[in-house]
């Protein structure tokens, strides 16, 4: 029986998300495929800039060096809509970072997103709305990565650290579209009236499940991995996120409640290597301290649109 994807953490990124293509991304746009192609080609042997989720897909990849190769927990994997004619210039890129990815796809502008679950992936991040869209709708994490400024590649060090948001991220967007509808009061007062019962798992729970079973691996002080909820709940609905947590038997590492606050410089405490929200608010700051990328969900966007 060959190498299986089965019970690792397998993370997809994007050209975009893994290495900064704005330049090309440009050249996309303004002159069309073809021209972006030849483009490409011509550059092969240029450096690329580190991306948004470099410092993520690096950490991740540091968690095998604590297993034997048959046993490795993480895999990531290049999906991209370039054609392998023009991946030699992203392969070239990631083998003088030594990075160790050694699977790809390439799909010459077709959707990546049919060929997630092919893969078994747990996680996709990538610059294309329609793509993460078509993700989430399929089962699988996905977040648009936000374009960051170089100095978020300054990692704390080799652990992973991962932030989430939690209504519409870990959470199902349910109690959100309460307060978006009614406000803060008939919120908080659904909250406590159903704080014993379970939230419904939003696009990123399982993830946290799978990050959860990793972490078992390890000794909690020894883990390779920690995870961060930073919500804008405040007591006494942050009750009914400790009690769904538990339901989950899910830890996790730290929580800040943050009643509406500014996430920005919890974050940069924590020192996110990637932080998950579906809020512009929080992520316009949030993207310029640590690695940011936004979950979006079909749901608000259309509640959102309605109100405009």
């Amino acid at each position: 029986m060959g190498y299986t994807l089965h019970d690792k953490l397998v993370v997809a990124v994007s050209s975009r998300a893994l290495f900064n293509l704005e330049e090309e991304n440009k050249v996309f746009e303004e002159k069309g495929l073809d021209e972006y192609y030849k483009y490409q080609l011509e550059n092969e042997s240029k450096p690329l800039k580190k991306g948004t989720g470099y410092r993520l897909v690096k950490n991740l990849l540091n968690i095998n060096q604590y297993f034997d190769t048959k046993e490795r927990q993480v895999e990531v994997i290049i999906l991209s809509k370039n054609n392998a004619a023009t991946s030699l210039r992203i392969t070239n890129a990631i083998n003088e970072l030594g990075l160790d990815i050694v699977r790809s796809g390439w799909t010459s502008g077709n959707s990546i997103s049919n060929y997630l679950k092919a893969f078994k992936v747990d996680l996709f991040l990538s610059a294309d709305d329609n793509d993460v869209l078509n993700a989430i709708e399929s089962g699988v994490a996905a977040a648009k990565i936000l374009h960051s400024n170089d100095n978020v590649h300054n990692s704390l060090g080799e652990q992973v650290r991962i932030a989430f948001d939690g209504d519409s991220v870990l959470f199902s967007e349910e109690s959100e579209l309460i307060f978006k509808e009614n406000g803060l009061e008939a919120f908080i007062e659904h909250e406590k009236q159903n704080r014993d019962n379970p939230l419904k798992m939003g696009p990123f729970a399982k993830l946290l499940l799978v990050i959860a079973s990793m972490q078992e691996k390890f000794p909690t002080e020894k883990s390779p991995i920690r995870t961060a909820l930073v919500t804008a709940r405040s007591a006494p609905t942050h009750e009914r996120v400790i009690k769904t947590l538990n339901v989950w038997g899910v830890r996790i590492d730290e929580s800040f409640f943050l009643g509406g606050s500014d996430k920005y410089e919890i974050l940069e405490a924590f020192g996110a290597d990637i932080f998950f929200d579906d809020q512009d608010t929080h992520l316009t700051l949030s993207s310029k301290v640590v690695p940011s990328a936004k979950v979006l969900n079909k749901n608000i966007i259309s509640h959102e649109n309605k109100q405009s």
